[in-house]
């Protein structure tokens, strides 16, 4: 699984390190290789197994065809993917594109989501992790919560 958050940092040709901890869970996994695109809902990227990108196709193959959501959902997600391999240094490559869409310059913060994992531009970051910490505050009596866990 991936959490906890790391700070890395872009070099001048796009490549950026992995953190180690997500990258053995990735090997475990089998993959030598990451798929990502950019986040709909904010200025990260959205990294996650191949896996997983599979999961999120059978999902759309599944909506009707003729359906405006199919094109939104593939267009916004599967035509905006790349599957990045890393390095022998254990980086990755980003597009120009994908750098834009973060708005980073040097510093990058690689924040575990689970299943998932993002980058960030560390303020950006700081600002949406303030945000959704008092959102959690406020809204953690709705949550339900099964004695058994």
């Amino acid at each position: 699984m991936f959490i906890s958050t790391f700070e890395n940092r872009l070099d001048k040709k796009g490549r950026v390190s992995v953190p180690a901890a997500f990258r053995s869970h990735l090997s475990s996994l089998g993959y030598n290789s990451v798929v990502c695109y950019p986040s709909f809902t904010n200025s990260s990227i959205e990294f996650c197994p191949q896996s997983r990108i599979e999961k999120i196709m059978e999902t759309i193959d599944n909506l009707n065809p003729f359906e405006e959501n199919r094109d939104i959902f593939s267009t916004s997600i599967l035509a905006n993917s790349h599957q990045l391999n890393f390095d022998t240094e254990g980086r990755v490559t980003l597009t120009e594109k994908l750098i834009k869409h973060t708005d980073v310059k040097e510093k990058v913060f690689f924040v575990g989501q689970g299943k998932t994992f993002q980058m960030w531009e560390p303020l950006q970051f700081k600002k949406f992790s303030d945000e959704a910490r008092k959102k959690a505050k406020s809204q953690r009596s709705s949550l339900k919560w099964n004695q058994n866990n």
